[in-house]
């Protein structure tokens, strides 16, 4: 769950990318610095505990940003995590950045279950056909499960679309039964 909190530094962040046309490298660096953040002890250990004072704390955003060649919008968003004491809230913030900035540039995420791994042209179809049918660009995550019996099941946002042949033949027992 996305708190107030973590929604009002996204949107920040969000205005900034956006102002300073730089929203995928923003995105990107975000959730690289996120990742690094999330997988190093000493890291967050550094970042988040009381007795490392906050020109420290500064100093290893400054070292850490150089070194991962952060774009300036990602460095500076993370020194005023640290100023208020919000790098505990880093991964919220960067999901919540991800949310926002989809939403502002009418990008839609879909989730496509299939039985089979679907082909490069494939894949390419059923997101055109996903984009005509929402008028939203869509960024796609594909995934299998044998237990799909064939089609696909492609939830976006809170609608699913379920074209799967067991769905098929679900519907149609129901015509079935009701004539």
């Amino acid at each position: 769950m996305i708190g107030a909190v973590s929604s009002r530094y996204a949107a920040a962040l969000a205005d900034v990318a956006l102002e300073q046309k730089s929203a995928d490298r923003v995105k990107n660096d975000l959730a690289a610095f996120t990742e690094a953040y999330a997988s190093s002890a000493d890291l967050r250990n550094s970042l988040e505990s009381p007795s490392v004072g906050r020109e420290a704390k500064l100093q290893v955003v400054q070292k850490i940003a150089a070194r991962m060649d952060l774009a300036p919008a990602v460095r500076n968003f993370l020194c005023v995590l640290v100023d208020n004491r919000r790098t505990e809230m880093l991964r919220e913030i960067q999901q919540a950045f991800h949310v926002e900035l989809n939403a502002r540039l009418g990008i839609a995420e879909a989730d496509v279950t299939s039985s089979r791994e679907l082909s490069a042209e494939e894949r390419k179809q059923l997101t055109a056909s996903l984009e005509k049918r929402t008028g939203k660009k869509i960024e796609a995550r594909f995934h299998e499960d044998e237990s799909v019996v064939g089609g696909a099941i492609v939830r976006v946002g809170s609608t699913v679309y379920d074209g799967s042949v067991r769905e098929q033949l679900t519907r149609l027992r129901e015509q079935l039964e009701a004539e």
